[in-house]
């Protein structure tokens, strides 16, 4: 892909009018999109990377167009601005999203069991506005029985959310929460942290019990932190909220 690279910022450097035009037409834009959805200014370093990501993956997957600057700058970031590696994983993770769900979207009709579980809830926000997801573990089963066992101890399915996670949604978690961990777990852990990366496992915190009100009020208001733990948000199913 190096070579692709580098075919791209010739031509790029080649038709240099354009290239700076189109820089200085979406400059203002780009700038104006930043002040209402964040404070975070895209460096000149990034937009000149992004453009150039831009025009690479285009040319493979012309869906890419889609893509705004920000998320193809998540890209970036996940790989340390390496153009060559970020632009793979974004091809990657469009393949991935036209096979996982052709129509853009996937009904609940296509995932009732698990719906039927009641395990993923998503409601409230950080001290920082970021939402917050609660995932039961317990709740999750490969098979028929109950409680947190053998049942709950789905190796593949972790690793799966995992990857997906720090694949396909760059830059998207602030930090993962393990909260009431049982014992059983820890043989677990052993199989799936080899498959995290570096970046992703420093985000992965496992709270103590004894500590648990006292870490969750670090980052979040009691006013937001579900009822189970504590706080004063009542858990509702992510599909009736």
């Amino acid at each position: 892909m190096e070579g692709k690279v580098k075919a791209v910022a010739k031509e790029l450097n080649n038709n240099g009018i354009h290239f700076e035009t189109k820089l200085q037409q979406e400059e203002e834009s780009v700038t104006q999109e930043i002040q209402v959805k964040c404070d975070d200014k895209i460096s000149e370093e990034e937009k000149n990377k992004i453009c150039l990501m831009r025009a690479l993956v285009e040319k493979q997957d012309p869906s890419s167009k889609e893509v705004d600057d920000y998320e193809i700058r998540r890209f970036l970031r996940a790989r340390e601005l390496d153009v060559d590696k970020a632009s793979a994983m974004l091809l990657k993770c469009l393949k991935w999203k036209k096979n996982i769900a052709p129509n853009g979207t996937i009904s609940a009709s296509e995932a009732p069991n698990e719906i039927a579980h009641n395990k993923m809830f998503m409601q409230g926000v950080d001290k920082q506005g970021r939402p917050i997801a609660v995932i039961l573990g317990a709740r999750h089963f490969h098979n028929k029985l109950g409680g947190f066992g053998y049942a709950n101890s789905d190796a593949r399915a972790y690793i799966g959310a995992l990857s997906i996670l720090q694949d396909c949604y760059p830059e998207r978690l602030e930090k993962i929460l393990g909260v009431h961990i049982p014992y059983l777990f820890w043989t677990l852990w052993k199989i799936i942290s080899p498959f995290i990366d570096n970046k992703t496992k420093k985000k992965i915190i496992f709270v103590e019990n004894k500590r648990l009100m006292t870490t969750l009020l670090q980052d979040i208001d009691e006013s937001q932190i579900p009822e189970i733990y504590g706080g004063k948000m009542p858990l509702v199913p992510i599909h009736e909220a």
